[in-house]
């Protein structure tokens, strides 16, 4: 048996696309599939949204990139991130990637989007010069449009003013967050990442904005075992029992993605919530149960109601950064992958 198992639903997956291609409205939707598309497994993901009608693949590196082109050898793949070598470049123009520009100059034979930071303060250019004959889009990065929807509208006037005059060619501003609530910011298309995997963007229940989480984490009961007063579990004795409670072990902890600050989380233990209690070790973590449950029954972690942003609240975080660091080492998880 393996510790866990990690389920993708393309279903779900194929769902959230649909649901923000009618909020776009005819711009093109541009799925995120970096970070092995949020640890939800990027050439899976990317074969699902490309049968959707998404018009192009948006990476954070080169290597990503290439990862993708030999599955998808006719799709628009857009690297977002800086190209650091000239071999980096070269690769790009074999595997036709198109990069993001904002301060090198521009290589020839390599379609390119040059970034203009309108706000966020990071990569982009301070100004927009001409566009060259490789230019193909024009793009800039959103800096609140989850929490400041004034400072985005700010940005997207930025963008387009400066952009005005080129709009014969492909302008992207928005994310997801932006897609969702923020009509201005869409465009020709729009780069969403997180709702695509039906998790929101500002941290509320997905369903708020009709999306559906795609990723669920299971495993089981290892070991149960009664605490009795003053008897305590886990590193530090961080948890202590003021009374005779039955404890279970469940055989998942920082070295799979569940993180040291998710104590005082829920779990659902048989289908009821049972908070996590304890230090999260490498290894294992402790829920505090009602009664004595077998060993052998099931957890989940993520799915039927437990949440991406319930966990990220506790640990002082965001969804993205809890499913990006979920482990599907074959040694240590199963990965199921299905299309419902």
């Amino acid at each position: 048996m393996h510790r866990s198992e990690v389920t993708v639903d393309l279903g779900a997956v194929r769902r959230n696309a649909r649901t923000l291609l009618r909020v776009l409205e005819g711009s093109q939707l541009w799925p995120v599939v970096k970070a092995n598309a949020y640890g939800h497994g990027a050439v899976d993901v990317a074969g699902a949204l490309m049968d959707e009608g998404a018009g192009a693949l948006c990476v954070a590196t080169v290597a990503e990139g290439l990862e993708l082109r030999p599955e998808f050898p006719l799709v628009r793949i857009l690297v977002m991130g800086p190209t650091s070598s000239s071999r980096e470049i070269a690769e790009a123009r074999e595997a036709k990637l198109e990069l993001a520009l904002w301060d090198e100059e521009i290589p020839e034979g390599v379609r390119v989007h040059l970034k203009l930071d309108t706000g966020m303060g990071r990569w982009g250019l301070s100004e927009l010069p001409k566009p060259s004959a490789e230019v193909v889009g024009l793009m800039t990065h959103l800096a609140t449009a989850d929490t400041d929807p004034a400072f985005a509208e700010e940005q997207v006037e930025r963008f387009r003013e400066a952009t005005e005059p080129y709009r014969d060619l492909m302008r992207h501003a928005a994310n997801s967050a932006a897609a969702l609530r923020i009509p201005s910011s869409r465009f020709d298309a729009a780069r969403c990442g997180v709702a695509l995997y039906g998790l929101s963007p500002f941290g509320e229940d997905p369903g708020t904005d009709g999306l559906e989480p795609a990723l669920s984490w299971h495993s089981y009961l290892a070991h149960v075992k009664r605490l009795e007063p003053g008897e305590s579990t886990g590193y530090g004795r961080r948890f202590v029992a003021d009374e005779p409670i039955w404890i279970g072990i469940v055989p998942v902890g920082y070295a799979d993605g569940f993180r040291r600050d998710l104590t005082g989380t829920e779990v659902r233990v048989g289908g009821e919530p049972r908070r996590v209690v304890g230090t999260v070790s490498m290894d294992a973590f402790a829920v505090e149960l009602e009664r004595d449950e077998p060993a052998g029954s099931p957890v989940t972690i993520l799915g039927q109601g437990m949440l991406a942003e319930e966990h990220a609240r506790v640990a002082g975080t965001i969804n993205y950064e809890l499913v990006c660091g979920i482990s599907v080492d074959p040694r240590r998880a199963r990965r199921t992958v299905v299309d419902a």
